[in-house]
């Protein structure tokens, strides 16, 4: 094979793989394949040359995130989580993401990170159910009880209870308190981050 048949199928690779790609540098993204915008809204060419942080809910997400990864990929050379992120119609999604440093001495320097919606149906991750996940969504994006019950097709009773474990769990005293906890991804271990 021809070196320029290899670069071809390198660039299609990139492309068309089955999820988002991002390559950055110190954070801004350099490049996005095509399934950038399946996942996240965005064009490749509406993503190219702007900062990470656009597909953040807060600023404290994106450093609090944005730290973890970086100490993580000091000591290895793949690292995953989950977390939310933003869609460029502003909802927030739970997302898997993967990432690897091309110089662990300085992670953030030029990184390559794979994204793709969290499966709905997946085994609990962390302290959070599949169907708190679900729920927890909904909470994020401002909506009700009654209106998450609605979407999920179940009792807004049902989103109560889901709720007020979630709130147990995470050790706060009320919905507000759970939606920020929630935002600030929780850490590797706890399932999510990076």
């Amino acid at each position: 094979m021809s070196s320029g048949a290899s670069r071809d199928y390198e660039r299609l690779a990139f492309q068309h793989a089955p999820h988002a790609i991002l390559v950055l540098g110190d954070r801004v993204i350099l490049s996005a394949n095509q399934r950038v915008e399946e996942v996240f809204g965005w064009t490749p060419e509406e993503l190219q040359g702007q900062s990470m942080r656009l597909l953040y809910p807060g600023q404290s997400d994106y450093e609090v995130i944005g730290e973890r990864a970086r100490a993580a990929l000091r000591g290895a050379a793949v690292y995953h989580d989950e977390r939310f992120m933003r869609r460029k119609d502003g909802q927030v999604v739970w997302m898997e993401a993967s990432g690897t440093a091309l110089d662990r001495s300085d992670p953030q320097k030029l990184a390559i990170w794979t994204y793709r919606l969290a499966d709905r149906g997946a085994a609990p991750v962390g302290p959070l159910t599949a169907a708190e996940k679900r729920i927890a969504r909904y909470l994020v994006n401002g909506f009700t009880s009654k209106e998450i019950a609605l979407a999920l097709d179940c009792s807004p009773r049902t989103v109560e209870v889901h709720r007020a474990n979630m709130i147990r769990k995470a050790g706060v005293r009320n919905s507000f308190e759970l939606v920020r906890t929630l935002l600030v991804a929780p850490d590797p271990e706890g399932g999510g981050a990076g």
